[in-house]
């Protein structure tokens, strides 16, 4: 096959992927900017960004892929930052970025795994399934029939992401030298390192196999077969889980039963291996989240997988076990046991902590809960926002990143699935996996 030209690699160099963010920054900022100005001026904008500024963003942020897709995907989450309209264009970085040529593919084929795709599988699809931040997926079939997913890694990705993490680093070095508070630099290198680690497939297939394991007290939840004989550092196989992701499937217009099914998934999915294993699937947009035909709900896409300290378990489990029980908490003592730094007054540091845990916990204490009308992540940046300044001398440790990437994408999830129910029994089921 004649090679194709590389159109579709992400852009190299640290410099010209900076010229192309600061391009697209000063855009969206304009815009932004103008529709404060609005505001202020009495006028009510329903929309923080035009149709035809997402799609300045989702085709920038989609062609850099890789650190700059991911923030790109975090932002199409958040139903109270943008309108529908939007967020459905934005939502075309969760799993249909720009597709690499299949000349490309199968050159990383071949010198990650030693042959063509046409010589290593029965079947090789040569368009992308899916498109993500780091690679793209293809339908393929083992020469003895079974289904899988191949994810093949953009040739180049790990030196963009290199590069988009120097000049994130060099911000954060910047601005943490203008005041301890400000100091994010640990948090920065927790973000760093373990994006860089994703780029790992072999790595990523450990991962899943024993993040089966963490879920197999839970049998509605299903983690796919690792392919190990046609994985690799940049080749990732998997058996292929067939049905719809949760983005497709909430547009099929299920009904509250089906949504109230789905949504205790994802709140199993999420608690469940965090309480009983220690580990968190921490990349939770709405493409890794499969509802499958016979009612399970497939999980997808390992590299972000978690594992935390055991003390920061142990203390977590502690706080989730009482909170259910409806006791009033040491709030301060528990965070301290977390690994959190308190530089407020006490009485001050446990107003503002046991606020946060009330605004998180109120599907744990009501029953029913509606999530489609449920404000958990708009509530809890409000409250970020008007203390901001008493909030930055409470610092939780740098592994709580994770946990509170996991945890914001699961109420933006259950938000998006928009389901009414008991929910405080669907934490009483997972709480009752573990003991204190």
């Amino acid at each position: 096959m004649a090679s194709e030209p590389d159109d579709k690699l992400p852009p190299q160099g640290r410099f010209n992927r900076l010229r192309k963010l600061a391009g697209l920054s000063m855009h969206v900022g304009s815009e932004v900017l103008k529709t404060g100005a609005k505001r202020l001026s009495g006028s009510s904008p329903s929309e923080l960004l035009s149709l035809g500024t997402a799609e300045k963003l989702v085709a920038t942020l989609g062609e850099m892929k890789g650190a700059a897709m991911k923030l790109g995907q975090a932002l199409s989450m958040d139903p109270d930052l943008l309108t529908p309209e939007v967020r459905q264009m934005m939502a075309r970085l969760q799993n249909q970025a720009p597709a690499m040529s299949y000349a490309q593919v199968s050159r990383v084929v071949q010198e990650e795994l030693g042959a063509p795709p046409e010589a290593l599988f029965k079947e090789f699809s040569p368009d992308a399934l899916a498109a993500a931040s780091l690679g793209q997926v293809h339908r393929a079939v083992l020469h003895d029939g079974r289904k899988v997913a191949v994810k093949v890694q953009y040739p180049g990705i790990d030196v963009s992401m290199g590069h988009d993490m120097d000049n994130l680093g060099l911000v954060v070095k910047t601005v943490s030298k203008t005041s301890r508070m400000m100091d994010g630099t640990a948090y920065f290198q927790e973000f760093r390192d373990e994006l860089m680690l994703e780029l790992d497939y072999r790595r990523e297939a450990k991962l899943a196999q024993g993040f089966a394991k963490s879920v197999a007290r839970l049998p509605d939840l299903y983690v796919p077969q690792v392919i190990e004989e046609r994985s690799a550092h940049r080749v990732l196989t998997l058996e292929l889980l067939e049905g719809q992701t949760l983005k497709d499937w909430v547009t099929t217009s299920p009904d509250n039963e089906a949504r109230f099914r789905v949504a205790r998934q994802l709140i199993r999915a999420t608690y469940g291996p965090f309480l009983d294993a220690g580990e968190i699937h921490a990349d939770p947009h709405p493409g890794n989240f499969m509802v499958m035909p016979d009612g399970r709900m497939g999980l997808l896409d390992f590299g972000s997988i978690k594992r935390f300290s055991p003390g920061f378990v142990t203390a977590n489990r502690r706080m989730f076990q009482q909170a259910l029980r409806l006791e009033t908490l040491d709030v301060l003592g528990l965070c301290r046991e977390v690994g959190f730094s308190v530089e407020l007054p006490e009485a001050e540091a446990e107003l503002l902590l046991r606020e946060v845990l009330h605004i998180a916990g109120r599907p744990m204490r009501s029953s029913p809960y509606d999530y489609g009308t449920c404000d958990i992540n708009r509530d809890m940046r409000n409250h970020f926002t008007r203390n901001a300044a008493r909030i930055m001398r409470i610092r939780p440790p740098p592994e709580a990143m994770m946990f509170f990437r996991a945890t914001g994408g699961l109420a933006q999830n259950l938000r998006l699935v928009s389901a009414q129910g008991d929910f405080r029994q669907v934490f009483l089921e997972v709480g009752a996996l573990v003991g204190e």
